[in-house]
């Protein structure tokens, strides 16, 4: 898992054919916008987090996000512990993402 600054995590992610986005925020926050193209998979879910993680697939690359950043983090160290072989954490999450935002 990586720690990434904002800038840092957008040029990897533009660069990157094998990435997926995915924002571990609640509903209610993932209402406030989202970053295009993320699939949302909501981290306080517990098990249905777990299953969630299940579906997808472990050999792409994965840049996580959440409000903060904190539980992006978490996420991350969650889906190396399960065998995904790249997670990158947003440091300071969607509350200080300057990128393209779709909202809802």
């Amino acid at each position: 898992m990586a720690d990434l600054s904002q800038e840092a995590w957008a040029s990897q992610l533009k660069e990157d054919t094998q990435s997926v986005v995915l924002d571990v925020r609640t509903l209610d926050e993932v209402s406030e916008g989202v970053i295009p193209g993320a699939i949302h998979l909501d981290i306080f879910m517990g098990q249905g987090f777990l299953d969630g993680l299940e579906k997808l697939d472990k050999s792409k690359n994965y840049f996580v996000y959440c409000r903060s950043g904190n539980r992006s983090g978490q996420a991350c160290a969650i889906m190396q512990s399960v065998g995904f072989e790249t997670a990158h954490n947003l440091v300071g999450g969607f509350m200080e993402w300057t990128g393209d935002n779709d909202a809802l």
